[in-house]
């Protein structure tokens, strides 16, 4: 497998594993697609960890694997990609995405599928598909405006340039730049914490701010209003306000 997942302590560790530069071909899309997948169905899996390895986090798509293909390859497979990074992004638990080395094209953009991107000091990212004349395919036109705004985003995608991590920060393409030996250790602690929180507040939370930034503002309160009422109904809610009351905040125990 070129993509495994390990769980512990709720915490889900998805890893890419096709040395040397993870390279993401279509058995690695598709595994990605199925991890999605299962992780969004299995209870223990509170939060979870995309994470590529001390070196390199996955430095784009298999080249010599598109070489090959045609027009019409391409046609038939190109919803399959954007297929198997959606199912990450739509995972309706925390993603945090740990980036070190390389994270450019398809790797760019399995980072932003993410809720949250802690990146090594010597992390370099990027769309640099304008330069085999092409753009990007996995939703790096879409995700990456979303995040950093329309003029940043075609800065990067106009130009194919690579961003090293305080330039990455600075734009807001990742959230926080830490030590490389200390990448996975903090995403695994930012998604732990996450993990001991109340998972259908906190899937509410991700699905009102994911769909609201779909639609207009008064469809968005809508989203938000139900969530919000529907949340009255959960043992977790019970629980926090109970806490609150007698013990104060950030105490309580969710389950």
């Amino acid at each position: 497998m070129t993509v495994h997942l390990e769980v512990a302590e709720g915490v889900g560790t998805v890893r890419l594993d096709r040395p040397p530069m993870n390279a993401l071909d279509i058995a690695t899309q598709d595994r990605l697609r199925e991890l999605a997948e299962e992780i969004t169905h299995r209870a223990d899996v509170r939060a979870v960890v995309l994470w590529g390895g001390e070196k390199v986090f996955a430095a784009g798509a298999d080249i010599k694997e598109m070489r090959d293909m045609d027009h019409p390859a391409m046609i038939a497979r190109s919803r399959s990609l954007q297929d198997a990074f959606t199912a990450v992004a739509r995972i309706p638990k925390p993603v945090v995405a740990a980036v070190t080395g390389y994270a450019l094209g398809g790797g760019c953009e399995l980072a932003l599928c993410a809720d949250f991107r802690i990146a090594a000091d010597n992390a370099k990212l990027g769309q640099p598909e304008i330069l085999l004349g092409l753009i990007p395919g996995a939703g790096g036109t879409q995700r990456l405006p979303r995040l950093i705004g329309p003029s940043k985003a075609k800065d990067l995608i106009f130009t194919g340039r690579q961003v090293k991590a305080d330039e990455a920060l600075a734009i807001g393409l990742v959230d926080r730049v830490v030590p490389a030996a200390e990448v996975y250790e903090q995403a695994h602690a930012w998604a732990a914490r996450l993990a001991a929180g109340p998972a259908i507040a906190l899937r509410a939370a991700k699905e009102a701010v994911d769909s609201g930034l779909e639609t207009d503002i008064d469809t968005g309160l809508a989203i938000e209003r139900n969530w919000f009422a529907g949340l009255f109904a959960t043992e977790d809610r019970e629980i926090g306000m109970r806490s609150f009351v007698e013990d104060g905040p950030g105490k309580a125990k969710f389950v």
